[in-house]
């Protein structure tokens, strides 16, 4: 297994922005997800290996956008107007071990195979 790297979580008010980034081990599809106190893990949003489709959880449409910046194999979740209730620990994950269409933008836990540690975001009403 491949243990990926997550950054750029931290302290912040509602309101604000963040940018969390994750260093890929190649172009795989990506995804974030991630799990607050007392709450099952979740998913947030997903890539493709293309980076031309995208999906993204209910709760954060409209506020978070997926990208990857192949040339540095990384990929960026771009995190708008944060919510007390987008408090947790984010989560990236990569697919590399299994085929993947490279349309798709994965959406569960079962679909990745390398976890990152996570990264603490903290929204403070």
């Amino acid at each position: 297994q491949v243990q990926l790297v997550e950054s750029g979580g931290g302290l912040v008010q509602t309101g604000d922005s963040l940018r969390l980034s994750c260093t890929a081990s190649g172009r795989y599809p990506m995804g974030w997800f991630r799990q607050a106190p007392g709450k099952e893990r979740e998913f947030v949003a997903g890539l493709s290996r293309s980076g031309g489709a995208t999906n993204y959880a209910d709760s954060v449409k409209g506020r978070f956008t997926i990208s990857r910046d192949n040339a540095k194999n990384t990929v960026y979740l771009y995190m708008n107007s944060l919510k007390p209730e987008d408090t947790a620990v984010y989560y990236c994950a990569q697919r590399r071990t299994r085929a993947a269409y490279s349309g798709s933008a994965y959406t569960g836990e079962n679909d990745y195979d390398d976890w990152g540690q996570g990264t603490q975001v903290t929204v403070s009403s």
